[in-house]
């Protein structure tokens, strides 16, 4: 057994799959937050947001939303709203790293879809594209934070990443997520195993 030792990490992001959330404003404007604070169970998402941002301010006027999980090739798209804002004045915690942009759409060269049961829109270039609404908001730590739980409404998926004979499930051999690990991108590596309630018959599907 290998030996360990006390350390302090930065960052805990072991590895997340991205999430690009969409959120729309009272004025109609709409957002896209790219965030690796993201978990399921059942249908509920529990997504990690930071107080001064405005996917929160906006959840917090209008609490729908779209969970956008986009492919590893999305990364230049994904990196390249990264560092803005749709908040102006740019919050003061967030200067200089991050800049005001009031249209991340054009910037990522997204493209945007209209939802079937919440106003925000998808994004079309995400296989998998997730409407929802806030169920609760709860404070986290010191106040920079805030866990969002979000009731799922409705899943969309590009039917070349579906496996074939069960459109209902996902075949991991065609489309993995991009993931986030100490501030770093990655596509799942290689199958290693299943879980025990995986398809017998396929076990690369989900």
């Amino acid at each position: 057994m290998e030996r360990t030792r006390t350390v302090d990490l930065p960052v805990l992001y072991f590895g997340t799959p991205v999430a690009l959330i969409t959120t729309i404003g009272p004025d109609g404007v709409s957002n896209i937050s790219p965030i690796s604070s993201a978990w399921a169970l059942g249908n509920r998402y529990m997504l990690g947001l930071g107080s001064e941002g405005k996917a929160l301010e906006n959840l917090r006027h209008v609490g729908e939303l779209v969970i956008n999980l986009p492919s590893p090739n999305l990364v230049g798209a994904v990196e390249a709203i990264a560092p803005t804002t749709g908040r102006t004045p740019v919050p003061a915690e967030k200067r200089p790293a991050y800049r005001h942009e009031s249209d991340k759409w054009s910037l990522g060269g997204f493209t945007a879809v209209a939802s079937e049961v919440v106003r925000p829109s998808r994004i079309g270039e995400c296989p998998v594209q997730i409407e929802a609404r806030v169920a609760q908001f709860a404070q986290m730590g010191g106040g920079d934070a805030v866990a969002v739980e979000a009731e799922v409404l409705r899943v969309h998926a590009h039917e070349s990443i579906l496996r074939e004979g069960s459109p209902d499930r996902v075949d991991t051999r065609k489309w993995q997520p991009l993931y986030y690990s100490f501030r770093h991108y990655f596509g799942q590596g290689p199958h290693v195993g299943s879980n025990f309630r995986a398809p017998v018959l396929d076990s690369a599907a989900v």
